[in-house]
């Protein structure tokens, strides 16, 4: 073989299409994006599988029923592959193997292909898990996201990754796929519980923490009104967290993470340790904010980050009804083993991303443990003024 071919690297691009769309009743007046959406193949109409968050189904009993009708209302379009399915809601989704199983089985028996599609309606659980079945069935089926919490449509649900735990670690076994499309819908937020309303603004200060000052002042003139579920000042906050995200992901160059910094996960080192630790008993949203008051903290011990802005940070997440605090913290060297499976996660060298100043955030490769001790020990001990 010529020598010229012995030894090549071609960088390459794969084009791709992130579809966001929101509306206000995706199953009633605004159903046709949904359908808009569903493309036929060719002359052969779309092939949909539904998946249901069961605690939103058990909230809303009418909502299958809904979705089948919307669905069926185009069979010159569509063609539903069975019934709605539901799967258990939260953290426990994404910790049983035989789940995954069940959904791969489901997408087999009613033959979906790499043009068919899974629709899938839940929390950022239930996404990651369905996810994940449809990006490994066939190398990827068409995946449509409809986030069903605050948490979801305003970070996880328009990302672009996909995971369940594994081995007693938070998304060990997950794989990036870009989805289809996603909807964030107004009215599948209407039956969330008050803590699981408030719990995705700990994305939305982190987001705007790295990105935007004026989104942060957005967030500590509204906490209040955010907490008590105000719709306008609420509704600000998820567009321009989920709009801050995705730009990130879009144009950031680096949406598979790839390289050594990840700054969307900050925050995230000790919040991905915190709930395993806990069995899951605490949100993702609240080892968020708890996360992000700790490394706010640190920043400004040790990085620069002015004081006072550390404490607008605990006063934001406070007034927006989210920890900064939990008896798991008490225990500093169990906690401290999060850096190592963080490292482990991202690949290479340990990299965190600090701030400097709101909108400067910056990476780090080390950590002083006296002076992250005493970030969370004042977290612990923080007082709103």
């Amino acid at each position: 073989m010529p020598s010229d071919y012995a030894s090549v690297d071609i960088p390459f691009v794969v084009p791709q299409t992130h579809r966001i769309r929101t509306t206000d009743d995706v199953f009633g007046a605004d159903g046709r994006v949904l359908l808009d959406l569903l493309e036929p193949s060719g002359d052969r109409i779309a092939k949909v599988q539904v998946w249901l968050d069961s605690q939103l189904a058990a909230c809303r009993p009418e909502l299958a029923g809904r979705i089948t009708a919307a669905l069926t209302a185009r069979p010159d379009r569509i063609q539903l592959a069975g019934p709605v399915r539901t799967v258990i809601g939260g953290e426990a989704c994404k910790n049983d193997p035989a789940l995954i199983e069940q959904m791969l089985e489901q997408f087999n028996q009613h033959d979906l292909d790499r043009r068919s599609y899974v629709v899938v309606i839940g929390g950022g659980a239930v996404l990651d898990a369905v996810g994940y079945a449809a990006a490994i069935a066939h190398r990827g089926i068409r995946l449509v996201r409809l986030p069903t919490t605050t948490l979801a449509q305003a970070d996880s649900g328009v990302g672009v990754k996909n995971a369940v735990n594994w081995f007693g670690k938070k998304n060990w076994k997950g794989c990036f796929a870009v989805p289809w499309a996603v909807i964030n819908d107004w009215t599948l937020l209407k039956s969330l519980p008050d803590r699981d309303f408030r719990c995705g603004f700990s994305e939305a200060v982190k987001v705007s923490l790295l990105k935007s000052s004026a989104e942060f002042d957005f967030l500590c003139e509204h906490a209040e009104q955010i907490a008590a579920r105000q719709e306008t000042a609420s509704a600000h906050a998820i567009a321009a967290a989920c709009w801050m995200h995705i730009q990130h992901i879009t144009e950031g160059g680096d949406p598979f993470e790839m390289l050594e910094a990840r700054p969307l996960d900050f925050g995230h080192w000790s919040a991905h340790r915190m709930e395993p630790l806990t069995e899951y008993s605490i949100r993702h949203g609240e080892a968020v904010a708890i996360g992000v008051a700790i490394d706010t903290v640190y920043s400004s011990l040790v990085h620069g980050f002015p004081k006072q802005d550390a404490n607008r940070v605990l006063d934001c997440l406070l007034g927006l009804g989210l920890p900064i605090r939990d008896a798991v913290l008490d225990d500093v060297e169990t906690l401290r083993i999060g850096l190592e499976e963080f490292r482990q996660h991202l690949g290479g060298r340990l990299t965190l991303t600090m701030l400097k100043a709101i909108g400067q955030p910056i990476n780090v490769h080390e950590v002083q443990w006296p002076q992250m001790q005493a970030a969370i020990e004042t977290v612990q001990n923080y007082q709103a003024p």
